[in-house]
C-alpha cells in the first residue's frame, strides 16, 4: 500500500511510534489468520500500517520502569 504523499507530509505524529505499533499488528494479523488478510491480497505489513495510520485500530505506548 502506497500512502498519498499528502496525508504523508501532514503527519504529525512520532514516526517511530507508528511504525513500531504497525510493525506489531502485523505480528497479530499474521498469528490470528485474519481473513481481511486475504482480501488484501496477503499483504500483512501493508494492512497492519493501513490500519494504524487510518486509526481503524486504536495503540497505546507503555511507559516501561
Amino acid at each position: 500500500m502506497i500512502f498519498p504523499l499528502e496525508q504523508l507530509v501532514k503527519f504529525s505524529g512520532n514516526v517511530y511510534e507508528i511504525t513500531v505499533a504497525a510493525s506489531r499488528r502485523a505480528y497479530q494479523l499474521a498469528m490470528m489468520k485474519d481473513a481481511e488478510i486475504d482480501r488484501n491480497d496477503g499483504k500483512v505489513v501493508s494492512l497492519a500500517a493501513k490500519q494504524v495510520f487510518n486509526n481503524t485500530i486504536q495503540y497505546k505506548r507503555i511507559e516501561q520502569k
